[in-house]
């Protein structure tokens, strides 16, 4: 079985490209509280959730998964986002007891991801988090329950000189997948990720990401913005999974267009999927073009290509 199979349809493991941030202190959940889009205020210890980070001008500058270990705050972002994100909060404290301390170096990540992952896990002896974004510690490691890929998985963060015995046995049992195969199952099971569909382009609305966003946890950086939005209801564009007829790859910034030929979509990410026979991808579509049963065409074709909400 490949890994692209594995991780379909069992369980995989990847080699993930994470950067980690602790952040310990007195004023920690102060202070992250306020710079990001999420309660963390209420984020109980063992516990951990997604959230944006805004500018001022609400636009999203990164994500990243927050987990309370009890003791201290630990981020878990993109590797191309650990600097800025460093940066961005360190901007932030002033008069706070609070200190950011980059680990991303420290730590060797897997994903152990697929439908039987948590099973697959638990049977090897890792004590897997009971709910969703949970958090355990074990052997110097932390086990994070989150994936890149689907709904199922696990994110395993071990210290470079440590050696887990019930995680090395696991990952001699299951297949390995590569990034490629990782990011074709993340593409065709709707999960977007920054960096390809999320940037600083885009409005915290337009992402469709609720889940990273506290309807009313009070003011943070970059509330007042999200709040007028909602307010006024200004959403001219919405990310969208989309499927594509064929086996032509689109490439990102090619335009989709209604049947009178007005572009009313742009794609951000595509990849041919084995599973589905055609282009699996995602794309920012109007709010105008979103109305009944969306028909649109890949600008340039001949015959034209349909693309259709997944």
């Amino acid at each position: 079985m490949t890994g692209y199979e594995a991780l379909r349809s069992d369980v995989a493991w990847i080699q993930l490209d994470r950067a980690e941030i602790r952040v310990t202190g007195e004023d920690r959940a102060r202070l992250l509280h306020a710079m990001s889009t999420n309660n963390i205020r209420e984020l109980a210890a063992s516990e951990g959730l997604y959230s944006f980070f805004l500018n001022s001008q609400g636009r999203i500058l990164a994500d990243a998964y927050i987990w309370n270990s009890g003791e201290f705050f630990l981020l878990d972002t993109e590797p191309e986002l650990g600097q800025k994100l460093y940066d961005h909060l360190d901007k932030y404290i002033i008069a706070d007891d609070a200190y950011l301390h980059d680990e991303t170096q420290g730590w060797k990540v897997f994903g152990v991801e697929g439908p039987n992952s948590l099973e697959r896990a638990a049977k090897a002896g890792l004590p897997v988090p009971a709910v969703q974004n949970g958090l355990t510690q074990f052997e110097g490691g932390i086990l994070l329950r989150a994936a890149t890929t689907g709904s199922h998985g696990l994110r395993i963060l071990v210290p470079i000189t440590t050696q887990i015995a019930a995680l090395d046995q696991l990952l001699e049992t299951v297949p390995q997948a590569t990034a490629e195969e990782a990011r074709v199952v993340r593409l065709e099971n709707g999960i977007p990720r920054y960096g390809e569909e999320i940037s600083e382009r885009y409005l915290v609305q337009e992402t469709g990401l609720t889940e990273a966003v506290h309807p009313n946890k009070g003011c943070y950086l970059g509330q007042e913005i999200v709040e007028r939005v909602r307010s006024r209801a200004q959403v001219h564009r919405h990310l969208k999974h989309l499927r594509i007829e064929g086996t032509t790859v689109p490439v990102a910034g090619t335009k989709l267009q209604s049947p009178e030929g007005k572009d009313v979509a742009e794609i951000v990410s595509a990849v041919y999927s084995p599973a589905w026979k055609t282009v699996a991808s995602f794309g920012y579509v109007r709010t105008d073009a979103l109305s009944g049963d969306v028909a649109m065409t890949v600008a340039g074709t001949e015959p034209p290509v349909v693309a259709r909400l997944a």
